[in-house]
């Protein structure tokens, strides 16, 4: 399981225990952008409040999808991954932040390279008493707000644009991407060639996300 808040309710988890599944969640709700300031101040001004640490490069952590996702399926789970992703390319020459890349921005190589940061925890180490899970939950955003400090601003210049610890390369090379691009290629542009093909392509995108929209809206 990974610590992004999944639209399935609890009865569709149940059904999928019987098979190998990941679950994501952003306990902050919403993505960390920097050109946001209300909501960072907002985020900021709650854990204030609250007697929490106050976090410079994450939002405060919401607890509650967190903890009941965890207690639910905890008798299936033997592990947590705690993941902090950073990005390249994304700090001006006067030390600011600019939002993470679109995916666009991404494939044109405007973000160089992704840094991502793996913490294993297992299940025992997870308080299942929410005021504590809580307190656990924020201290691992104080982690994560500290090797982003680390990544960002570092005090030593020379660890700038990367986490601490021993590191992994691993590049995207085109023998694992050119398989996907094809296979979506051959699907998608032979109905862009054609009018019908696009206006299949057009309702398809339309109609399926209303249904999907409505799915999930009037399912118990």
């Amino acid at each position: 399981m990974f610590l992004s808040y999944c639209g399935l309710d609890f009865t569709t988890i149940n059904c999928l225990f019987s098979v190998q599944m990941y679950l994501v969640i952003f306990p902050e709700g919403t993505r960390y952008n920097p050109e946001l300031q209300k909501i960072i101040n907002d985020s900021q001004d709650f854990a204030a409040k609250e007697g929490l640490a106050v976090l410079k490069h994450v939002l405060t952590p919401r607890m509650k999808a967190s903890h009941v996702a965890i207690e639910t399926m905890k008798e299936h789970l033997d592990a947590v991954y705690d993941i902090t992703v950073a990005y390249e390319g994304t700090l001006t020459a006067d030390g600011q932040r600019h939002p993470a890349p679109t995916m666009p921005e991404f494939l044109c190589q405007e973000c160089p390279r992704v840094h991502i940061h793996f913490s294993r925890l297992n299940m025992r180490e997870i308080p299942a008493e929410p005021v504590f899970f809580r307190r656990w939950l924020h201290e691992r955003f104080e982690i994560k707000d500290k090797l982003l400090t680390t990544f960002y601003d570092p005090e030593d210049p020379e660890k700038k644009g990367r986490f601490p610890g021993e590191s992994q390369t691993s590049n995207l090379s085109l023998t694992k991407t050119l398989p996907s691009l094809l296979i979506l290629g051959g699907l998608t542009l032979p109905m862009l060639f054609t009018e019908s093909g696009r206006k299949l392509y057009l309702n398809t995108w339309l109609y399926g996300t209303l249904i999907g929209w409505v799915w999930v809206s009037v399912s118990p």
